[in-house]
């Protein structure tokens, strides 16, 4: 037996109730993993509202965990019990124990803790895919990146500074723009203050920038797209204010015939190899000391209701992780 939060119906946070649940001998490819920490992100919010559909019913919500190998099943070739790992995926990880498909897990290194992982998997591996994959960013260039002090976004400022960027970040008070200076930003608009998108203009002396980073949704929209040079990629990979509901395609061309995508992380580490490469990547980083990772909140699992609302209350900075 486990313990798990699991939600019957989609709702706020009273729908999300801990509970001891069995846990099934893992099969062919599954893997069951304990958990050590578990991540906490706004995907997470998604799934619990309903605005992202739901696999099954019921469903155990969380995006990111780390633990390790306790079984494996008979066909299992890439990891074996007692392995350190870490993954993500789109639900499952709110649970003391859960059964995972090996595709999905990475081996995590001795030297990186379980609290680390978990609170730097899916949001390292965003940041990566961001910078390196979407938009490949080089010395020289210009980027703005919103909720520059959310876990994404100081992970994303201190990735980017080391490139040799020049990365303008957005954030909602003071105390997060000195967090995000902090953490690699070249220079930080508090956006409930400024118009981010005179400010950016200012700061390219009217040229926008190369690229806009955008997990904010409908409050950032159009605005994001006037930050932009003449064919600028506007990326929008989240929905924290909600989604957006007034997209035009023309747009693009009339604001300076400029690109756009709406990219999702598991598109980039759709298979174990791709996967592998993207987390060396991250672990790498993070080794050196290139990233580090703030870890400013922390819960316990049954408590998961309060991160919630403190996540989605834009109350907390840096990551949070779900302590089991």
């Amino acid at each position: 037996m486990t313990r798990a939060v699991v939600m019957h119906q989609p709702g706020d946070t009273s729908v999300l109730h801990y509970e001891t649940m069995g846990v099934p001998a893992p099969q062919g490819t599954e893997v069951r993993v304990r958990n050590h920490a578990i991540g906490i992100n706004f995907i997470d919010t998604y799934y619990r509202t309903g605005l992202y559909p739901w696999p099954q019913t019921p469903l155990i919500p969380g995006s990111e965990g780390a633990g390790e190998v306790v079984a494996v099943g008979d066909a299992v070739t890439r990891v074996q019990v007692g392995d350190r790992v870490t993954y993500t995926t789109p639900t499952g990880g709110y649970a003391e124990e859960r059964i995972i498909d090996q595709r999905h897990l990475a081996l995590l290194p001795d030297d990186i803790a379980y609290d680390t992982a978990a609170a730097v998997t899916l949001k390292g591996l965003t940041v990566q895919y961001l910078l390196r994959q979407t938009f490949r960013v080089e010395s020289g260039q210009t980027i703005l990146f919103h909720a520059a002090a959310g876990g994404v976004g100081l992970l994303a400022g201190q990735w980017a500074a080391s490139l040799g960027v020049t990365i303008i970040g957005t954030a909602g008070s003071d105390e997060k723009v000195e967090l995000a200076k902090a953490h690699g930003y070249t220079h930080v608009i508090n956006y409930r203050s400024e118009d981010f998108v005179a400010r950016v203009k200012e700061i390219t002396n009217g040229q926008g920038v190369d690229v806009v980073y955008d997990s904010v949704g409908q409050d950032t929209y159009p605005a994001s797209l006037d930050c932009l040079k003449r064919r600028g990629l506007w990326v929008s990979f989240g929905q924290s204010s909600g989604p957006i509901r007034n997209f035009e395609l023309v747009q693009l061309a009339n604001k300076g015939s400029l690109f756009a995508t709406r990219p999702k992380l598991f598109d980039y580490i759709e298979t174990p190899e791709r996967l592998a490469a993207s987390a060396a990547e991250l672990f790498d980083v993070l080794r050196r000391g290139v990233v580090t990772v703030a870890i400013n909140q922390r819960f316990a699992l049954q408590e998961v209701a309060q991160a919630h609302q403190a996540l989605e209350g834009r109350q907390t900075t840096g990551s949070t992780v779900l302590v089991p």
